[in-house]
């Protein structure tokens, strides 16, 4: 036995000797609270006694009570076990995961399944063990699903480092790592089969590896449906997720097929009320139904919450209070196997949400582990600020551009062009031609209609190339956006409404060694440094980066005319490949479908 099922077996037996001992007694009970029993889907008053780090008693909890016993009166208030987010990224967040936890568990939220596939694709290995040696030092649950592949679509695209089944010894046998995470890598069935059958080898070879220390993983299976969809699961060793399910249609299947469905509801992408439709239309079990925020921005941390409010907007689509609360409790543990987390029953750990308001999700009181460590969304526990080392702070390796870098030359007067559509809400795209006016030999921006120049500039010193095409969808009037955060290789990505704000703002980034920038006429209408990988900053707390990142948002609208919200994030996602339908890296534009490069120009 190891130490710590040694460790465990003593636990066991002290909270035997406390229960049937008349002179031991619990540490805290909450007295006279509503308690959701997420097992057999019920409401009932019970009191919920704790010892040390562990559930002691749920029920009549009178006689636990000691002289020394701290009784909490919950008489009106709800008791359920602390919400899991099962699929997020604290990269989209732009927050360490200190900062991302010193928001998120005020709201409810006491373990954290993160993929840390974005600072994989720039830092990999050594980028993924600072993260995780990060979530060591916190007081919440923070647990890893590794990539098993960057970058996903190796000769599309580049990478910071490459990430291979060579790697999954070294990173999967460490205790905070759950799994493989999104395998990304194979979302694109048909045309990985056809044009790059190595990379299922390579797949498969890590998932047998990671099924025979004992890990999970994770799918990824947007639009997949029949033979395609067999073969994804098969791959994932049969027993996957996936969070990129976008219709009623894709939820029934998947779930027929005993995929876990993880309902994405995060800032820029919300999958959820179309999910949940083969679940209220349907009537179709939802032991795999799962809800996930994927992305969010501190700002919505802030304002709405985390995985509280995701449950709120569930209610609100007609599911049950305590069904909508399984999606974030037992079902995600039953899926990952977690044995101490997930229901509220004796022995298991303590990790508790104390509820107000059942149907708005009011989060009132938060323990980890038998601690109090948030009342009335503020946190009653000190977790100190994080810094990251040195050597993760150095990420753009890129010389400055110059105007010419970026142009599109024609030789003709009128240019029929490839545009990448922008759908809000998703990261899917849409595929779309127009006709550009030239000038002096070089397509021109059509802000009528909407069509503007997109680039990706490699930023890791690898190979130098940039991208470019052109973006229908982004509503951008002056100026330009540029930022070092663009999934998944995270590249340098930029979209303007001229050529120079495009090379002013690309350059902005390089000279920050990572963030975002504004830029208009020439000038920084604002922006902010993001020293971890060009990703994450540690120099601001989350409170600090949510008032920034609302502020770009504000200047991104009033000063540059853009109508579509969360621009930052939509613009990061027009570079992932393993999305249907095109795509734009440092090779050019992407047909997602074929699996390969296609000229902007026609």
């Amino acid at each position: 036995m190891d130490t710590k099922g040694i460790k465990e077996a003593i636990q066991w037996r002290k909270l035997i000797d406390v229960l049937l001992d008349a002179n031991q007694f619990a540490d805290i009970v909450l007295k006279g609270g509503q308690f959701i029993n997420v097992i057999t889907r019920e409401i009932y008053q019970a009191d919920v006694a704790m010892k040390g780090e562990y559930i002691l008693m749920v029920g009549d909890c009178e006689k636990l009570i000691g002289p020394a016993t701290e009784v909490e009166n919950v008489s009106g208030f709800y008791i359920t076990p602390g919400f899991i987010d099962s699929h997020m990224h604290f990269e989209s967040a732009m927050l360490t995961v200190t900062e991302f936890s010193k928001l998120s568990i005020p709201t409810g939220t006491t373990t954290l399944v993160a993929d840390p596939h974005e600072i994989g694709n720039v830092l990999g290995v050594q980028g993924m063990r600072e993260m995780v040696r990060e979530a060591k030092t916190l007081p919440n649950t923070v647990l890893f699903t590794v990539p098993c592949l960057t970058p996903d679509a190796p000769g599309l695209e580049t990478a910071g480092q490459d990430v291979t089944s060579a790697e999954m010894k070294t990173l999967l046998n460490d205790p905070h790592v759950q799994g493989i995470g999104e395998i990304q890598g194979f979302s694109n069935v048909r045309p990985v089969f056809e044009n790059a059958p190595e990379l299922i080898d390579d797949l498969i070879a890590s998932v047998s590896y990671a099924k025979s220390v004992g890990k999970t993983v994770e799918g990824n299976a947007p639009a997949l449906f029949g033979e395609e969809l067999a073969a994804h699961i098969i791959s994932g060793g049969t027993h996957i997720s996936c969070h990129e399910t976008t219709t009623k249609e894709e939820m029934v299947e998947k779930l027929r097929f005993g995929v876990s469905v993880f309902m994405r509801e995060g800032s820029s992408q919300r999958n959820m009320a179309e999910c949940i439709r083969a679940i209220k239309e349907e009537g179709m079990d939802s032991r795999r139904a799962i809800l996930v925020s994927d992305d969010m921005v501190p700002e919505d941390l802030m304002k709405t919450g985390h995985m509280n409010e995701i449950v709120k907007r569930t209610i609100a689509q007609g599911i049950d209070p305590v069904e909508a609360i399984q999606m974030v409790t037992i079902n995600p543990a039953t899926h990952f196997g977690f044995k101490d987390i997930g229901v509220l029953t004796p022995g298991k750990r303590a990790d508790i949400a104390v509820i107000s308001d059942l149907i708005n999700m009011t989060v009132e009181k938060v323990y980890l582990s038998g601690k109090k460590a948030a009342e009335q969304q503020r946190l009653t526990v000190e977790i100190p600020a994080y810094t990251y080392p040195d050597s993760v702070k150095r990420s753009v390796k890129r010389k400055p551009l110059k105007t010419n870098d970026l142009v599109l030359p024609s030789q003709s007067s009128r240019a029929k062009v490839r545009a990448i559509e922008v759908i809000p809400d998703q990261n899917l795209t849409g595929a779309r031609e127009f006709e550009l006016k030239v000038k002096d030999g070089l397509i021109q921006p059509c802000i009528q209609q909407d069509v503007l120049p997109l680039a990706v500039v490699e930023r890791h010193g690898r190979s130098g190339r940039i991208g470019k095409t052109f973006l229908h969808g982004f509503k951008l009037k002056r100026g330009a956006i540029a930022e070092s955060v663009a999934h998944d290789t995270h590249n340098i990505i930029v979209c303007g409404t001229n050529y120079e704000d495009m090379v002013t703002a690309v350059n902005r980034v390089i000279a920050m060694n990572g963030g975002l920038a504004l830029i208009n006429e020439g000038r920084v209408v604002g922006d902010m440094a993001l020293n971890i990988g060009g990703l994450m900053t540690d120099e601001m707390t989350g409170m600090e980066v949510s008032e920034k990142i609302a502020e770009l948002h504000r200047l991104t609208k009033e000063e540059l005319g853009c109508g579509i919200h969360v621009p930052f994030m939509h613009l990061s996602f027009l570079s992932l490949v393993t999305s249907p339908e095109w795509k734009i890296t440092d090779m050019g534009l992407i047909d997602v479908d074929r699996f390969q490069v296609i000229p902007t120009v026609l």
